[in-house]
């Protein structure tokens, strides 16, 4: 699988309002820019729980049988492509924060390792969506490890983003819920159409 269709799909995913990137701004709000830079760094450094999580489980299922990675694959394929259609289908919502108290800079931190490392649907995610990405004719674990950093990495930039614009472009809920709206849509299309391609890409014998 090439390279660049998965970094194209990361990076639209990466930019698209999330749970992770909600509570980055919220932080923002409530306690400043540098609350909200920790906590960015801690949900990046949560997401890399999911990575190797990801890379030892699935890495595991593929030594049982080659029948089980295909199975696996399908699964994941599956997965995105009902993700992309609830994230079409979703309404709008009223606020896309929810507030937060000011608890200083180190709490921050450790609380956004927390709120990433124990969610559950980013775990599903990554299990569904790397393994779509690698090469059975080279060690899986490198590959997956690989992949999930950059995806962490993405997703890291574009919270800390978030976190320096959300004053800016984030101030009045109007503005707020058209650009959650605008990338929602855009990421439910483009996971629509990745698990479409993939669940019709030729698998390896």
């Amino acid at each position: 699988m090439s390279f660049l269709p998965f970094l194209a799909a990361a990076l639209v995913l990466a930019i698209t309002p999330g749970p992770g990137m909600a509570y980055v701004v919220a932080r923002t709000a409530a306690g400043g820019r540098k609350e909200g830079l920790a906590s960015s760094l801690g949900t990046g450094l949560g997401g890399m729980v999911h990575v190797l999580a990801a890379a030892l489980g699935f890495s595991l299922i593929v030594a049982q049988s080659a029948v089980a990675f295909n199975v696996v694959k399908f699964l994941g394929a599956a997965y995105l492509i009902y993700l992309g259609i609830r994230m079409l289908l979703r309404k709008e919502q009223a606020s896309f924060t929810e507030p937060v108290a000011s608890h200083g800079v180190r709490r921050a931190f450790m609380e956004g390792i927390l709120v990433e490392a124990l969610n559950v649907k980013t775990a599903l995610f990554f299990l569904a969506f790397l393994p779509q990405f690698v090469s059975t004719s080279a060690p899986l674990i490198p590959q997956l490890v690989l992949l999930g950093i950059v995806c962490v990495t993405l997703n890291t930039l574009a919270d800390v983003l978030a976190v320096l614009a959300a004053h800016r472009i984030l101030r009045s809920d109007v503005v707020r819920s058209a650009r959650a709206r605008i990338l929602t849509k855009a990421s439910g299309a483009t996971m629509l159409g990745l698990g479409a391609y993939l669940a019709l890409t030729r698998r390896p014998a």
